[in-house]
């Protein structure tokens, strides 16, 4: 089922309903996606290679969004190349920092200072237990991940951490592992990382309810070599919180999608309204410019060079570094022949008649760019 019928069909009613609970930023994020590759938009021209066939094709733009699940595919293999490029031969751990149910009315309402104080809190908790910790004792590298959403697309702010169960004395250059089912006591972890958050809602003037629970919930687990983890995270970043493929229908103003249960493992359903399942997208749109992954310590993306030095010293296959082949981002094949095309051309109306000029074959130079 495409997205964009849906929001053609449920916009201006959920408008009405749920304008008050909207930003600025929700409202381009509902238009872009709703224009996404459309062909009422504009349009790309792409010109064949082969000099025989030299067809012209227009092609619907993307829109871009990093919520629209068309879009930025590329961007997430991308992202993830990248961090399986920065592993190191030791165990991984998954740490999960999630916030109360209590909690989430105020963070909705201030989602920039309370996503950035989460990550602060993050930050400081992890380098000191690492720091303090008797077989580590060091400076930790680990990458957090903002997720907002539930399996059943409810908000659900938390932080997923993959973290190397390892670290690394600047000082002395001393490089420490530490292997076992978990890395840090997740009881410690979880009031260690109250106090400071709930310390950091006083401090920016922040109303804390009256009913916030003294326990919280922190999980910690073995994550093998880190692999399986990092796809996990990477597979929201960049294309929404929602598959296409797992919308099944929509039927007399309903929509239902399908999710995956966390503890059963099976494919579940869920039927909800048009315009609250658009409201359950809309949550889940962070604020403009916000950065959702961030890597800290030696993972910094100013740490390459420490990096590769670890990865050298502890032996890192050479070839798995440079033989390791990178997707490159899908090509565009001519519907006649079949060749490469390229774009020559980008943010145009599609006429009616094709101009004379796009008709004249590209010049290889104009190809290549």
């Amino acid at each position: 089922m495409l997205l964009s019928t849906i929001i053609k069909e449920f916009r201006k009613s959920f408008l009405r309903t749920y304008q008050k609970n909207l930003l600025p930023s929700h409202i381009k994020a509902l238009e872009s996606m709703a224009r996404c590759r459309q062909a009422h938009g504009p349009h790309m021209v792409a010109h064949c290679s082969d000099h025989q066939c030299a067809k012209h094709v227009y092609i619907p733009h993307s829109c871009g969004h990093r919520n629209c699940p068309h879009c930025q595919n590329h961007e997430s293999q991308q992202w993830l190349e990248n961090q399986l490029e920065k592993r190191l031969p030791c165990q991984y751990f998954l740490i999960t920092f999630t916030l109360p149910g209590q909690l989430r009315d105020m963070a909705w309402k201030n989602q920039r200072a309370v996503y950035t104080l989460m990550f602060t809190a993050v930050q400081d908790l992890l380098k000191s237990f690492t720091g303090n910790d008797k077989k580590l004792g060091g400076s930790p590298g680990f990458t957090a991940i903002l997720h907002t959403h539930s399996r059943t697309l409810d908000y659900h702010p938390h932080i997923h951490v993959i973290m190397p169960g390892a670290s690394i004395n600047l000082k002395t250059r001393m490089w420490k592992e530490k292997s076992g089912k978990y890395l840090f006591s997740h009881k410690a972890l979880a009031r260690v990382f109250r106090a400071k958050l709930l310390q950091s809602f006083v401090e920016n003037t922040l109303p804390v309810p009256y009913d916030c629970p003294k326990q919280w919930v922190v999980d910690c687990k073995d994550a093998g070599n880190g692999e399986k983890a990092l796809i996990y995270l990477g597979r929201y970043l960049y294309r929404g919180v929602i598959r296409e493929q797992d919308i099944l229908y929509c039927k007399d103003g309903m929509v239902t999608f399908q999710y995956r249960h966390a503890k059963s493992a099976e494919n579940r359903t869920r039927t909800v309204t048009g315009e609250y399942f658009l409201y359950l997208l809309m949550l889940h749109v962070l604020p403009r410019g916000f950065r959702r992954a961030r890597s800290y310590g030696f993972l910094h993306a100013c740490s390459k060079k420490l990096i590769r030095l670890l990865q050298v010293v502890l032996r890192v296959k050479p070839w798995r570094l440079l033989m390791r082949d990178r997707k490159p981002r899908p090509s565009i094949v001519c519907p006649v022949c079949g060749a490469a095309m390229g774009i020559i051309a980008t943010r145009v109306s599609r006429p009616r008649v094709l101009p004379a000029i796009l008709y004249q074959p590209a010049q290889p130079e104009a190809l290549s760019m």
